[in-house]
């Protein structure tokens, strides 16, 4: 059977199978495309691909929502889809992100002083109860977090087995964008890796290669892997405690904006060393496991301090340029 006559349905298969051999995992992705190729069943549809067609189907929200944001994000998941399936349907249309108007900029983060930092750290180590793992299983955790840049869920989905306490290596194992990654870490950041590990493991708390790096240490959580929920709320705690003034653009200071600071800090050290940015954000694009480098460079126009530096930096060029032209 010819690609063009495959029923849509096997289309959208055949598409995931093609995705996950160049390593994505495509979960979300699989979930989005097989409620859509749902909807074209259940409303007859044949023939190509229509913008009309999609945005029907994003407006069927799940959960009933009224947000053209909402729509608007359920749209652009089908893109990719879409512009692959015009090699066997050129007559497909692709929507572009003004269907249900421009979606809203990213919201600028909180930036942590180093202060901030050392104090949310120190404010984790006093966790109770005194007898328990529970200050340094936080405390490391977002010292983790700070010092590499990981996402929450990466960090938290981390096994024994994916952090090598010899060589100070990371094995992200696909994540958000279905991709895996290895991250070196500072010696500082490794020794403090191989201290948690040593009290987990004093502690009884010492499992196997497949078992979770972060254990829980209270109740019925007690040597369970750590859950998102409650992290978040942990980190909610010691936020109100510490009482931080907001700088971003959130209804509050955020554990991923630990991961904003790891980035900005990492390119005001390379504007201060003169370093060549263009050729360096690759790399650290890579590190932090961005699907494109445009995500990495968003940095320089959201953060003042980065948008001030790159000025600066143009400034300086510019000047040159023109006295090099008298």
């Amino acid at each position: 059977m010819s690609a063009a006559a495959m029923p849509f349905k096997s289309r959208v298969e055949r598409f995931l199978v093609e995705r996950h051999g160049l390593g994505f995992s495509a979960r979300v992705e699989a979930c989005t495309l097989r409620s859509f190729a749902r909807h074209l069943h259940e409303i007859g549809h044949c023939g190509p691909l229509t913008v009309e067609v999609m945005t029907d189907w994003a407006r069927r929200d799940s959960h009933g929502s009224t947000d053209p944001v909402t729509w608007a994000r359920r749209l652009k998941r089908l893109r990719t889809f879409v512009r692959w399936l015009q090699q066997f349907e050129p007559d497909t249309e692709v929507p572009d992100d003004t269907v249900f108007g421009r979606m809203p900029e990213r919201k600028a983060p909180h930036i942590y002083s180093e202060q901030e930092i050392i104090d949310l750290l120190t404010s984790a180590r006093r966790l109770g109860p005194a007898s328990s793992l529970r200050g340094v299983v936080f405390e490391t955790l977002f010292g983790l977090i700070a010092s590499t840049g990981l996402r929450i869920s990466e960090a938290l989905s981390l096994k024994n087995a994916d952090v090598d306490l010899k060589t100070g290596m990371l094995s992200i194992q696909l994540t958000k964008f279905g991709k895996s990654r290895q991250v070196p870490v500072h010696p500082s950041t490794l020794e403090a890796l191989r201290q948690y590990r040593l009290r987990r493991d004093l502690a009884g708390e010492s499992y196997g290669d497949d078992t979770a790096f972060f254990v829980g240490s209270r109740g019925r959580l007690h040597g369970r892997p750590l859950g998102d929920r409650q992290v978040h709320r942990v980190f909610g705690e010691l936020r109100r405690q510490l009482g931080w003034p907001n700088r971003g653009s959130h209804h509050a200071a955020r554990i991923h904006d630990l991961r904003h600071t790891f980035v900005v800090r990492r390119i005001v050290q390379w504007y201060a060393q003169g370093v060549d940015i263009d050729q360096a954000m690759l790399s650290l694009s890579t590190y932090i496991g961005h699907a494109m480098v445009t995500n990495t460079y968003w940095y320089l126009s959201a953060v003042p301090e980065l948008m001030a530096l790159a000025a600066g930096r143009f400034e300086a060029y510019m000047s040159q340029a023109g006295a090099g032209d008298e």
